[in-house]
């Protein structure tokens, strides 16, 4: 049936993101498209890829059933369905449950600047610094709940959207609406070209990668002792801010 499904997407104008990106060329990538333009863009990770994205290509190429993304529901599934011309399936329990719409909000005065939970946005939602207060932009928030586990002080919740306008979800079980879901999908592209970016630049050079090896006995610098030193500092200035926000609470 996904055969099937290639040549329908055929009927279809690929989207100008598509084109841009160089991602029209070929029934695939226009299907991969029209399956990802149906996720809800939470990037969440639920349905067991790293993104709404992969999961779109896992779809087109068969390797991933459709009932696998809680935040889209029941209208996803069904949406996804009549495109692939598949029939319905009841969403996955294994990959979670359907919940109301929520965004996180962070308890500021108890945040310790660990800057854990900014590396695990998926769309660059939350904003600060290393030992410096951190917030979230409550607006580009897709409530994928990434920055919750790794949080060493817990003081990020989740809250439900008290809005049901158009631009924010179109049900209260939390199906994202088109203006929600593409400007998330822009903002995880954005910080996959940032982190791809990043990689290059901390990457060694040619001339770094091929440079002659320190002699043993050598007063060489051992770069291996100074990362793991630098790790140590990191480690060490995390749990002194986790002893602060326990002892302040204790002290409440």
């Amino acid at each position: 049936m996904l055969e099937n499904a290639i040549w329908l997407a055929l009927m279809y104008t690929p989207s100008h993101d598509a084109v841009a990106t160089g991602n029209a060329n070929g029934p695939l990538n226009i299907l991969i498209e029209r399956i990802d333009g149906i996720l809800p863009q939470t990037q969440c990770q639920q349905c067991g890829y790293h993104g709404c994205r992969p999961y779109a290509e896992a779809i087109a190429q068969g390797q991933a059933p459709i009932n696998q993304c809680p935040p889209g529901g029941e209208p996803g599934i069904r949406a996804l369905a009549g495109l692939l011309n598949l029939p319905y399936l009841p969403l996955n329990p294994a990959h979670g449950m359907t919940k109301p719409a929520a965004i996180a909000m962070i308890d500021e005065p108890h945040c310790i600047g660990c800057t854990l939970c900014i590396k695990a946005c998926p769309v660059d939602a939350i904003l600060g610094a290393s030992r410096q207060m951190h917030t979230v932009i409550s607006q580009e928030c897709t409530g994928c709940e990434l920055c919750l586990p790794p949080c060493p002080v817990d003081c990020i919740v989740m809250r439900p959207v008290t809005t049901t306008s158009s631009d924010q979800v179109q049900a209260e079980d939390g199906y994202r609406s088109k203006t929600s879901a593409d400007i998330a999908r822009k903002r995880y592209q954005h910080r996959q070209v940032r982190l791809q970016l990043e990689k290059q630049q901390t990457a060694p050079s040619y001339a770094e990668q091929h440079q002659p090896q320190p002699v043993a006995g050598q007063n060489a610098p051992n770069v291996a002792m100074h990362a793991a030193g630098t790790d140590a500092i990191k480690k060490a200035a995390i749990a002194a801010a986790m002893a602060r926000a326990k002892t302040q609470k204790s002290a409440r």
